[in-house]
């Protein structure tokens, strides 16, 4: 099982919208049971919580299911038990370095990193811009891309 983790800030708008649509493209593309998908913040503000009402009202629109999603934090065993994390912007980028240890086993990247023409680093964080639609259009892009890249490096074609 290939374990994926996105991490966002409050992991209420960016991270558990990023999770949802993964999950569906990994539903579509018959891979469900071989590769896992979850999200995490680095703070603790909205633990327990579901995504923000914005990240489930455009996922709703996208039918793209959203169920059992809640904001947890980023914990240590994280690093042990992903084989990929996937930072939403820089700021979250230092903040997983914060934690990252030597013995690690994760692949750490920005979800930009899989946006060819994206301009910045950044996912923009909707719960400051309100702009749903813009996020919703980078991360599905990512994910779609970020998808091809895990089948093609763990030969799951």
């Amino acid at each position: 099982m290939i374990n994926v983790l996105f991490v966002c800030l409050g992991n209420i708008c960016r991270s558990p919208m990023a999770e949802a649509i993964l999950r569906h493209k990994i539903n579509e593309a018959g891979l469900a049971g071989r590769i896992r998908v979850d999200s995490a913040g680095t703070g603790d503000w909205h633990i327990g919580q579901p995504p923000h009402q914005g990240t489930r009202q455009i996922l709703k629109r996208y039918r793209i299911d959203d169920s059992g999603i809640r904001a947890r934090q980023l914990r240590t065993d994280d690093f042990h038990s992903f084989h990929y994390m996937i930072a939403m912007d820089s700021s979250n980028m230092q903040n997983i370095s914060k934690w990252l240890t030597d013995d690690a086993r994760c692949e750490v990247k920005l979800l930009t990193d899989f946006v060819p023409n994206h301009k910045g680093n950044d996912v923009p964080d909707p719960y400051y811009t309100g702009n749903f639609d813009e996020v919703y259009e980078l991360v599905n892009e990512g994910c779609e891309q970020l998808l091809d890249y895990i089948c093609e490096k763990e030969n799951l074609n």
